[in-house]
């Protein structure tokens, strides 16, 4: 039987759960419950802390789990990337104090706090910077102002956090993380492994695209084909209307005005989009 981490708590958990079972999972209903098994899909759920589950799957303990991939690249655990998820999106940046304009050169010598030593260490041995790092365990925002750090380097969703302890973000993104699948080393991905991979996959895929459908004229069918490519390719049929026909293909949810105001300025008529629940692509 697979045996899968998932978060029991934090930013990831929620939506973790949440892509588990639009997937076809059963995934646990009471917070209290450590482990979950699903009999018909051949799964064991483990419900773990974010940051234990790379060490967890990487130690071959479990074969796969979800979480952020700046938590795998921190705890430096031998475990794969297998499927980037599109949520729990964020950027782990360096922060000062505002009213300097801070460059990445005078992080050099300065004391950093942060809660990824291993990722930040990485991070800057890689671009030759030496610096004290001073390990937190969580909010270190408070740091600068309490007098044991001159600069910090946390994730950074909305900055609101950073804004009201009276700092700014400077210098590039460190990593760019969200949720990902993480499995054990070398592990091949068949069977139950291969099902969890191929079911996430069409529902991160179901999230990011809808299904457009149109009808255009003959005469102007390759300009709309060019402005709705598809996946792969659209499908057309003959409409009873003489001249005419149905176009239907997969559009980015994010594009869908920005696509529909370009096939009606070419003459496409009756414009239509249906979300998508789940796909094999």
């Amino acid at each position: 039987m697979l045996k899968v981490a998932v978060p029991n708590k934090g930013l990831l958990s929620e939506s973790a759960i949440a892509t588990l079972l639009e997937a076809g999972y059963r995934q646990r209903k009471d917070s209290r419950d450590l482990v979950l098994v699903d009999n018909s899909n051949q799964v064991e759920f483990y419900y773990l802390r974010p940051k234990d589950i790379s060490i967890y799957v990487g130690s071959g303990e479990l074969d796969a789990g979800i979480t952020g991939r700046d938590l795998l690249i921190n705890s430096s655990a031998k475990a794969d990337e297998i499927l980037a998820l599109d949520f729990g999106l964020s950027t782990f940046r360096f922060a000062a104090p505002t009213g300097k304009s801070w460059k990445l050169t005078d992080v050099a010598g300065k004391r950093i706090a942060t809660s990824y030593t291993g990722l930040l260490s990485s991070y800057l041995a890689k671009e030759k910077i030496t610096a004290t790092l001073v390990p937190l365990d969580g909010a270190v925002e408070s740091s600068i102002r309490l007098g044991v750090a001159d600069v910090i380097a946390d994730v950074v969703s909305t900055g609101n956090t950073l804004r009201q302890a009276g700092l700014e973000v400077f210098g590039e993104p460190i990593i760019q993380s969200e949720a990902i699948l993480i499995a054990r080393p070398g592990v091949k991905i068949e069977n139950s492994l291969e099902t969890l991979v191929r079911r996430l996959k069409g529902v991160v895929t179901a999230r990011q695209y809808v299904l457009m459908d149109y009808d255009c004229p003959n005469e102007v069918l390759e300009k709309a084909c060019s402005i709705t490519p598809g996946f792969e390719s659209p499908t057309i049929s003959p409409l009873r209307k003489e001249g005419w026909v149905a176009v239907r293909s997969m559009v980015l949810k994010k594009d869908i005005h920005k696509v529909m105001d370009e096939l009606w300025s070419v003459g496409a008529k009756g414009v239509l989009v249906t979300e998508i629940k789940a796909c094999r692509l």
